[in-house]
């Protein structure tokens, strides 16, 4: 099996979303942009994956992700401004 560079930025895409995942179960005190913008980061670079490799289910998932990502960052930089 060789990858191709889609599948390679996928994974590049994942890898970031599973490093968020694991930062949100073990930090003492979660800071909200970095968590958001790994999990955006990710979720564009699947996006862009899926955009070669396309599976709608996925795809559908990954916009949602990239969404939530994107106003909890808006948030997050927010309230940063405010402080």
């Amino acid at each position: 099996m060789s990858l191709d560079l889609a599948s390679i930025i996928g994974l590049i895409g994942s890898g970031l979303m599973v490093i968020a995942y694991a930062y949100s179960n073990m930090a003492k005190v979660l800071n909200f942009t970095l968590f958001n913008l790994l999990n955006l980061i990710g979720a564009l670079l699947l996006i862009y994956s899926l955009t070669v490799h396309f599976n709608v289910a996925s795809m559908a998932l990954e916009i949602v992700w990239a969404l939530i990502a994107l106003i909890g960052l808006a948030k997050a930089l927010q309230k940063g401004k405010a402080s």
